[in-house]
């Protein structure tokens, strides 16, 4: 029994010094993950060795920290330079320790139950002194990242990935203009009030507005790249779902979940791209990338104005279910969002995003990856990529891999309640004392633009409409006490007002009635055949012996009227809409095509000077000439007059977006980048639903308020923009 104790003994010597020098290797490839895999597959071997031969050999308790340990196995272990169990894990030469990665504290370290462990003997005993080192590691991986950048150049990879994130910013774009295009159409098929409808324009800015906040969260814990494709993917499912659906509770859901997935892209797009960029073609590029939102918009301009119109592009099953123009016009605006899914599977990861996360071959590969890629592009394949090793930051150890057996399900909601934490705590780090003031500085001018911007991107179109309205209704044409017989009406009656007028034995057949107004008239012995009406009303007339057959006029049409010896027949059934006529929603989308082609100039202005005159002069001069614009508009008392204004607002203001984009993404370290720019996005979107709501309200009434509250939000936008530190020539955080 002796002779098998002794070979016990050896195999557990010789196990555990074949586990070290697996660990020795696997730390020259891949680093610590590999350890802890190592650890744990070391310790579970030995327990399944002591497990099968339990009944071989006596077990006493004993030791300082009340572990187990067998018969003589200590002297013979002391004799062969070996270690008892009670110290596994823990040699001379490897100072880490097995149990940490089970959440189990060092018996001789107060500090280590705190959760900060460390490699090669040292510790964190508190978190300032690992904060403090992770601070010093970021400072001199910005160093390092920065020189890597300048080796590896700007060319084919850097427009590659250009052009692939364009169109994930295009996508954003689109989605601001589908629920404005389709409603003229949509309001029809879902019988939308006007309450319904105003909600249907606002809830895709609150579904961007969560979006923004929860995906910048994650893609400072999960990734860049990863981040991206789901939300792309969520917006990309919903939007086509949004094309099918019939009811307007679920086409609001849809709408709603679509607006989440593409909120979190702006946030997403601009800090994966900068963290390819050198500093000196940083903001000029980032610049650039903002032109796929004015292309975003453009786009879903032409496709409303070439398929919402072809009405023959439509098909229903009975009168439960149609698919009407609009509704391909919806499944043609994700093509975008999936395009940038498609594209962005090819692209790798953040090699930034690694290094901070401590993963220093991911992000080796990516960069040296890069720099062939541009290498080979500019016909010099032969250089070699000089760089060997990189700074990377120290991380926590996460302990929930490593958790004994548990349930799968249990072992997700550990991974989801760790990462919800993660992700609070990067976020809450943002107001720390030293991103305090630029947080809230931030968030003001954020606010401020939004505010102003969208306020009046939506104000413009409305009172577009107003002035349109104000000129067809001084076209109205009055009548009054005619007398009308024996005459058929088979022709369009648009903007009539007729009053104390008598018709006998008239027919009305096979029309539409467009803005007509009848009152204190009497109809007798009338026929009604086919009519289709549209902001047209019967007030205080008489109706005698008259037959509607096929018709929307009842009830709501007809108003304190008598009907005497009258019937209705066949009504059309369905909702009661003040339909627009084709002219005008081709005016739509030729407004809105208009509104964003005239940022084109803008967008290459502050390409050009963003790295020569800076961010916050960019930032604070078009803010400041953007309000002085606002005074203009009280200028604007025709529909041209307002086009104009809305493309010179426009223009100048983008200026201002491009500059705040670029000097977000450089304010705030890598860690906490998108984290940063989502909250700051979903203030912005926030802003934009009040700037709406309340802009559209003085619709009809003043333009002054609009003007005083647009100018007076972005003089101080402007205001604050310049005691914001610049950035331009620094590197990236």
């Amino acid at each position: 029994m002796e002779d098998g104790y002794q070979n016990k003994t050896a195999f557990i010597k010789g196990a555990k010094d074949i586990a070290k020098e697996v660990k020795r290797q696997a730390a020259k490839k891949v680093g610590r993950g590999v350890d802890k895999m190592t650890d744990e597959y070391s310790k579970r071997s030995y327990a399944r060795f002591e497990e099968n031969d339990d009944d071989d050999y006596p077990v006493v308790p004993g030791g300082q920290d009340g572990g187990y340990y067998r018969g003589d196995s200590q002297a013979a272990n002391d004799e062969e330079g070996g270690h008892s169990d009670s110290t596994e894990g823990h040699d001379e030469d490897d100072e880490i320790y097995e149990g940490e990665y089970q959440g189990i504290p060092r018996a001789d370290s107060s500090k280590a139950a705190d959760g900060l462990a460390g490699g090669d003997g040292q510790q964190f005993r508190d978190m300032a002194q690992f904060e403090g080192e992770r601070r010093k590691d970021q400072e001199e991986l910005a160093q390092q990242y920065e020189t890597i950048l300048q080796e590896c150049g700007h060319g084919k990879f850097q427009w590659t990935l250009y052009f692939v994130l364009g169109l994930a910013l295009m996508a954003d774009g689109v989605e601001i203009f589908v629920v404005g295009f389709v409603l003229p159409s949509a309001e029809k098929d879902m019988c939308l009030s006007e309450e319904s409808k105003g909600m249907l324009g606002l809830i895709v800015y609150l579904g961007m507005m969560v979006g923004a906040f929860v995906w910048g969260g994650l893609a400072d814990r999960i990734g860049r790249r990863q981040s991206l494709l789901i939300c792309l993917s969520i917006n990309s499912v919903f939007s086509f779902f949004s094309s099918f659906v019939q009811g307007y509770s679920t086409f609001l859901l849809c709408r709603l979940l679509s607006g989440v997935g593409i909120g979190g892209s702006i946030p997403i797009v601009f800090s994966y791209y900068s963290e390819f960029l050198a500093q000196e073609k940083r903001g000029e590029h980032l610049s650039w990338l903002c032109m796929f939102w004015m292309i975003g918009g453009i786009y879903a301009s032409a496709m409303a104005w070439a398929i919402i119109p072809h009405y023959g592009w439509s098909f229903q099953m009975g009168s439960a279910y149609q698919f009407h123009s609009w509704r391909v016009f919806v499944l043609v605006c994700a093509f975008p969002s999936v395009a940038a899914i498609a594209s962005l599977t090819t692209m790798p990861e953040s090699p930034r995003f690694f290094l901070e996360n401590g993963k220093h071959d991911e992000g080796w590969m990516i960069l040296k990856q890069v720099h062939d890629t541009n290498m080979r592009a500019k016909g010099h394949p032969e250089k070699v990529f000089s760089v060997t090793t990189i700074k990377t930051v120290k991380q926590m150890d996460e302990l929930v891999d490593m958790v004994g057996d548990i349930s799968t399900l249990r072992r997700y909601k550990l991974k989801l309640t760790s990462l919800f934490h993660q992700v609070r705590s990067n976020f809450l780090a943002i107001f720390n004392p030293e991103y305090r003031r630029t947080t809230f500085m931030m968030m003001a001018v954020w606010f401020t633009m939004s505010f102003s911007y969208y306020g009046l991107t939506v104000w413009f179109p409305d009172m577009i409409k107003y002035i349109q309205k104000q000129e067809y209704a001084s076209r109205t044409k009055f009548f009054t006490k005619e007398r009308v017989e024996h005459v058929t009406f088979n022709f369009t009656l648009e903007n009539q007002v007729h009053r104390q007028g008598q018709y006998f034995n008239d027919k009305f057949m096979n029309l539409k009635m467009k803005s007509m107004v009848f009152e204190d008239s009497v109809f007798e012995e009338c026929y009604f055949e086919d009519i289709t009406s549209s902001r047209s009303f019967f007030r205080n007339c008489t109706f005698i012996a008259t037959l509607f057959y096929n018709t929307d006029l009842f009830q709501n049409r007809i108003i304190n009227s008598k009907l005497v010896n009258s019937t209705f027949l066949h009504n059309k059934e369905g909702c009661l809409l003040d339909f627009t006529d084709d002219n005008n929603a081709y005016m739509i989308y030729f407004v809105s095509f208009l509104g964003t082609l005239a940022v084109l100039p803008g967008n290459i202005v502050s390409a050009l000077l963003m790295d020569k005159i800076g961010r916050l002069r960019m930032l604070a001069g078009s803010s400041v000439i953007s309000c002085v614009s606002c005074f203009f508009l009280s200028f604007g008392s025709t529909e041209s007059g307002m086009i104009a204004l809305l493309c010179l607002f426009g223009g100048i203001s983008i200026a201002s977006w491009n500059a705040l984009d670029v000097l977000t993404v450089e304010l705030y370290p890598s860690d906490k980048r998108t984290t940063a720019f989502g909250f700051l996005n979903a203030l912005c979107k926030l802003a934009a639903v009040l700037g709406i709501s309340i802009f559209q309200s003085f619709v009809g009434i003043t333009k002054a308020v609009p003007i005083l509250f647009a100018a007076g939000a972005l003089a101080a936008g402007s205001f604050l923009a310049l005691k914001l530190p610049e950035t331009r020539g620094q590197v990236l955080q």
